[in-house]
């Protein structure tokens, strides 16, 4: 009995794994066109987005994955809507967050690690 029970919960844990969707991005979530034109101080240093790569596993991979792809509470980072925001624009987002999409705020961290968090998603 025990084993039949065992089989039926991997066989529905695996249903519900394989049928888990990305959450879709917010589309109407657009930041001000001042801080879209913010250019991001750490551009010319790549080295510091490995800082960003462990703030990402601590802050942000809970909800969008560790390989940033997205979960079903959280958007694929990867997609080529994401990537095509300016540095300023990602930054914004990351400091203000989203109540409506369930994005948190981020404004706790200091100003040059969320710049790094954005190096780090221009990595993805």
């Amino acid at each position: 009995m025990k084993a039949i029970l065992a089989a039926a919960i991997v066989v529905y844990v695996s249903l519900v794994v394989a049928t888990a969707e990305v959450r879709e991005h917010d589309v109407c979530w657009t930041a001000p066109q001042n801080a879209a034109a913010k250019p991001n101080p750490l551009a010319n240093r790549p080295d510091a987005a490995a800082g960003g790569a462990k703030l990402f596993q601590d802050r942000c991979a809970m909800c969008h994955g560790a390989d940033a792809r997205g979960t079903e509470d959280a958007p694929d980072l990867s997609q080529p809507d994401v990537q095509a925001q300016t540095d300023g624009a990602l930054f914004w987002k990351i400091s203000t967050g989203n109540s409506r999409s369930g994005m948190p705020t981020f404004s706790f961290l200091p100003e040059l690690q969320r710049w790094q968090l954005v190096l780090h998603l221009r990595r993805r």
